[in-house]
């Protein structure tokens, strides 16, 4: 009984560790994407930035880190601050 319950915790907590790392990316895109369209390009496809931007995060650490410098310096900066302080960190991850 002892080792069952073992082995679904460990199964729970790499279930856990899965889910949070895609939720975490999931975040960082959504942020990342919803904030250029509502400071620059109101028409702009948030839907296939946020997917192609998990897509990169989940396959890719480096980018994912990008993705990570980029929404931290996003928050609480207007737009123009964003854009003069942002650019270099955000630039990999919308157009």
């Amino acid at each position: 009984m002892t080792r069952h319950l073992k082995m679904l915790f460990v199964a729970a907590m790499a279930v856990t560790g899965m889910v949070g790392c895609g939720v975490d990316a999931a975040i960082d895109c959504h942020s990342i994407c919803d904030r250029y369209a509502s400071c620059y390009d109101s028409n702009y496809d948030t839907s296939a930035c946020e997917s192609r931007c998990r897509d990169n995060a989940n396959d890719d650490d480096d980018y994912k880190r990008k993705a990570d410098m980029c929404d931290a310096c996003l928050t609480d900066r207007a737009c123009t601050s964003a854009t003069f302080a942002c650019g270099t960190d955000c630039a990999a991850v919308v157009p």
